[in-house]
């Protein structure tokens, strides 16, 4: 067998480089953050093959293929890893109630986990988390505009300055705007936010001159972050008010919620903020929620990109990718390590 260990800055570049490298039937054994920043692979080949010509595959094929392969390979590993739980359907459904996944997603992740026909069973839970959610880290040097939107205590404002931060990394100019210029404090926090990372700061008291502020950052290249006032996205008066900033030209709306949400309440708003033209979640709070039951509802039941997590209130705390294995190691090894 042989074995290869790939530093990239995602999960998607990642799979990229073992594919060029490895070849389609390549399997991803582990994965773990780089302290560094981005994610580190390590693949395996059952053989080495003798070389064939290339032929054209779309890039969505080789995702398919890959996660097919993933499962063929696992469900033929010879021997159980010592740790590691085989798979118990109640268990994992009483792992679930644990840390209070909403029942609906509960049940059906417990059957799609079961039709994998994998013996362990956090490997089985992440091929089948791993249909349901979706990783979409944030592309800096692309972004134009991102709009954070979610309830108040959130921490829309902390994300801002997280951001703002990894835009300056990544070599961006960038404008915090404070689209709440009423809130107690909300414009001071967000000035002081800015000093710490050298950023643009402006306020905005209505949709046009946002609107405007937002086109200029655009047509000068700077990356503009929009700090907006906590709101219950399902009330149909706060989302028919929001709805005219997510219209704005050249905005992503993101949505901010807390991982200390009640699991079924994370699932509604994520919903609410996904009809409201959100494209991504991020979920801040994770190093204090003890259940993770509200994260993986975010991750999977909105269809929405789960863009990051965050696991520290410090700027430098940044920003963490969650792949369908971490999550999977979260609810499975997380509930029995807290239960001891």
């Amino acid at each position: 067998m042989q074995l290869r260990t790939f530093l990239a800055k995602d999960m998607r570049a990642a799979l990229a480089d073992v594919r060029s490298q490895m070849g389609p039937d390549a399997v991803i054994v582990a994965s773990e953050k780089a302290k560094g920043g981005g994610i580190i692979v390590r693949a395996a080949l059952d053989k080495a093959e003798e070389p064939e010509e290339e032929t054209a595959e779309p890039v969505a094929d080789f995702d398919s293929n890959y996660r097919n392969a993933l499962i063929r390979r696992l469900r033929e590993a010879p021997a159980e890893k010592p740790g590691r739980r085989r798979f118990d359907r109640g268990a994992l459904l009483a792992a679930f109630a644990q840390h209070r996944l909403p029942e609906a997603l509960a049940h059906a992740l417990a059957e799609e986990s079961a039709k994998t026909n994998l013996s362990d069973m956090t490997l089985a839970l992440a091929a089948a988390s791993d249909a349901r959610m979706k990783a979409m880290p944030l592309d800096f040097a692309k972004a134009k505009a991102f709009l954070l939107a979610g309830p108040n205590g959130a921490g829309k404002t902390a994300i801002a300055a997280k951001l703002a931060a990894h835009a300056k990394l990544a070599g961006r100019q960038v404008m915090l705007i404070a689209g709440d210029p009423t809130g107690a404090g909300a414009v001071a926090r967000l000035k002081e936010f800015a000093d710490h990372v050298d950023a643009q700061i402006a306020v905005a008291d209505s949709a046009f001159v946002l609107a405007n502020l937002t086109e200029a950052c655009v047509a000068q290249g700077v990356l503009a972050i929009i700090d907006t006032a906590g709101f219950d996205p399902r009330h149909p008066k706060a989302a028919t008010a929001f709805a005219a900033l997510a219209k704005i030209e050249s905005v992503e709306t993101i949505g901010v919620l807390s991982a200390l949400t009640d699991g079924e309440e994370i699932a509604e708003i994520a919903g609410a903020l996904a009809r409201l033209g959100a494209t991504r979640l991020i979920v801040t709070g994770a190093d204090l929620a003890r259940r993770a039951g509200a994260l993986a509802a975010a991750a999977m039941t909105a269809n929405l990109g789960l863009a990051a997590v965050t696991r520290s209130p410090f700027v430098a705390g940044g920003l963490e990718t969650m792949t369908p294995l971490a999550l999977a190691r979260l609810l499975i090894e997380g509930e029995r390590e807290s239960a001891q």
